[in-house]
């Protein structure tokens, strides 16, 4: 009995001396972390993949006295952390903490800690509750070495699972004036970050506000960061206007290069810029057409800083984010509207045909808004004239856009369907009447314009169909490809059908006329859609004028088709109208239907052309 008491007391005794080990992790008073960071976890040390967290400043350099802004962000928010410890310390120094950190924080997030004997040098956690960002401020202490300075950090996903040492940025010291500010689109801001080698899919950047009218000093504007020297002998150039500087006329230039970087391991530095309010990004693809591209983006998140995004399409929607993988030296910046990145990645580059970067690829280059650091549907697109390897230094033409045959197809589609599709389907249901008795080979007049004008309408349809797949050699995605398809289908059953229908008088010829009348209904509007949805794909203009035509070029349609049916169902309560009135009545609205018709079709092939 006596021997099951001591084993009671000496448990009691060994759990009671954990607890306030257990509760001073819990509650972030972790002040014997202080010298090497790393928490008093049993198990198996910290982990040596690359970190899922963050450590960005809002600057970097720093003076005696400067309040920092620091943030500690959780790069994926579905995987936050529950602890972390910050200090500042001297870069590549003894690990002594500097300065001090006050907190700013209505959610309790952080507390403040001594270490070292130094009040308020280190911050840590409050609680184990999950965080996916938390902010607080550094004060510089005043130097008498100035020094550059790193903020570490710790994080703790869980009790066996964190990282130690994760850094920020360097911040050098400056005795330049130095304006920080919240950053938006009209400050001159600068951003960057560490060399990263891991699988987040983002990159937050941090911020630095440029004052260009102070004394000279070592930071660069963001205007000199990027420009076209070296374009066509050391690296590859890609712009629109087509040789413009963005050193120069930043404003209006579009502008991405890609530097092959020499080294055992291939690598390529990039630049991307151009004036946004959201973003601007480039990709590699085996063709001209949206889709299977391998893309990073530039962009500006909710808080105003800059990220990196490296993403892949797989049609016209947004694209799927991937990790960023080898990506290092990010540096972005923004200045009076215009987005910029530079980075070097050593991620080769991959489409859905080919990969690797001594192959040859088109390039493209868009641009358009954001919303917290999502980005929506593109303003723009440039597209390189032919395909290029960028481990050839070249200055790339811009291609036309859409290619010809791209309008040709569309061109053909909406002749096809807006116009002779219709005037055959007008003639076979109200002007039967129209000279009749009168034709050729046993034909009435009405049955030879009918057969003529949707013998067109099949022959335009196939043509434009072959085209654009013998162009495009794949499945773009979206729907508008399978509204094509379906049309394609049901335009060839139509006249496969007509060949074997029955004699006019035939007991089940009712089947036939139904299935006939039916199936060009269901064609109509399949091919109406299908207009729509492709003129969406190439309409580049602000007010969308070439959907509003086609909404306009439908209209006129419906309303000549309701004026054609309420004078037929006239007519056969009217028996006294004679047969040259109704042929009259019925020619006249056909030809002003005619005339509104290819006044709407030359309106919208012109915008076609001009697209």
């Amino acid at each position: 009995m006596d021997r099951v008491a001591s084993l009671i007391v000496v448990g009691a005794a060994v759990v009671l001396a954990a607890l306030p080990v257990v509760w001073s992790y819990s509650s972030g008073a972790v002040t014997g972390s202080c010298g090497d960071l790393t928490p008093g976890h049993s198990g198996g040390g910290a982990q040596t993949n690359p970190a899922p967290f963050t450590v960005t400043a809002d600057r970097l350099s720093y003076q005696d006295g400067d309040r920092i802004t620091v943030q500690l962000q959780a790069q994926d928010p579905s995987s936050p952390f529950m602890g972390f410890m910050l200090q500042a310390r001297e870069e590549g120094g003894d690990g002594i903490p500097l300065g001090s950190f006050t907190v700013e924080d209505q959610d309790h997030l952080a507390q403040l800690l001594t270490c070292n004997g130094a009040p308020n040098s280190a911050a840590s956690h409050t609680s184990k509750g999950h965080k996916t960002s938390v902010r607080v401020i550094w004060t510089a202490a005043a130097s008498v070495q100035p020094k550059p300075i790193q903020f570490s950090a710790t994080f703790v996903r869980s009790y066996s699972t964190y990282w130690v040492g994760v850094r920020s940025p360097s911040l050098s010291y400056n005795n330049s004036t130095i304006s920080v500010s919240t950053p938006s689109y009209s400050n001159d801001s600068v951003f960057t970050t560490p060399s990263y080698n891991n699988d987040s899919s983002t990159t937050a950047v941090s911020t630095v506000n440029v004052n260009t009218s102070s004394s000279p000093s070592t930071t660069k504007t963001p205007a000199s960061l990027i420009s076209s020297a070296g374009c066509g002998v050391s690296k590859v150039c890609f712009s629109e206007p087509l040789d413009c500087d963005p050193a120069v006329s930043s404003s209006s230039c579009y502008f991405m290069s890609a530097l092959m970087r020499p080294g055992s391991q291939p690598a390529v530095q990039f630049e991307v810029t151009g004036p946004s309010t959201g973003y601007v990004a480039f990709g590699f693809s085996d063709d001209q057409m949206m889709g299977n591209d391998d893309i990073y983006i530039c962009v500006v998140n909710s808080s105003g800083m800059v990220q990196v995004q490296h993403a892949f399409s797989t049609g016209r929607k947004t694209p799927h984010t991937l990790p960023l993988g080898n990506v290092t030296d990010v540096r972005g910046w923004m200045k009076d509207g215009v987005i910029s990145c530079s980075f070097t990645s050593m991620n080769p580059i991959s489409t859905q045909r080919t990969s690797g970067f001594n192959t040859p690829y088109y390039i493209m280059m868009v641009h358009g808004p954001s919303l917290d650091g999502q980005i929506r549907i593109h303003s723009s697109t440039f597209i390189s004239d032919t395909k290029v390897d960028i481990s050839h230094p070249q200055l790339v033409d811009k291609a036309a856009w859409p290619p010809n045959i791209i309008k040709a197809h569309g061109a053909l589609m909406l002749i096809a369907w807006m116009t002779t599709g219709t005037l055959g389907m007008l003639f076979a249901r109200y002007l039967k009447g129209v000279a009749k008795g009168q034709g050729c080979w046993d034909k009435d007049v009405w049955f030879l314009v009918h057969v003529g004008l949707m013998i067109l309408t099949v022959v335009a349809t196939s043509i434009a169909f072959i085209i654009v797949f013998s162009h495009v050699r794949g499945w773009s995605g979206g729907a508008h490809p399978v509204l094509g398809c379906l049309v394609m289908i049901l335009c060839l059953m139509q006249p496969a059908v007509a060949v074997f229908r029955c004699t006019p008088h035939h007991h089940l010829r009712f089947l036939f006329n139904w299935y006939h009348s039916l199936n060009a209904v269901a064609i109509k509007g399949l091919a109406v859609a299908a207009i729509f949805t492709g003129l969406k794909m190439i309409d580049g203009t602000e007010d969308k004028w070439l959907m509003k035509v086609m909404g306009g070029f439908v209209a006129w349609e419906v309303l000549f088709y309701i004026l054609f049916d309420l004078h037929s169902r006239w007519l056969h309560k009217d028996t006294e109208e004679s047969d040259s009135a109704k042929d009259s009545w019925y020619l006249m609205v056909l030809g002003l239907f005619s005339l509104g018709n290819l006044t709407f079709l030359i309106a919208l092939l012109v915008g076609i052309g001009m697209s």
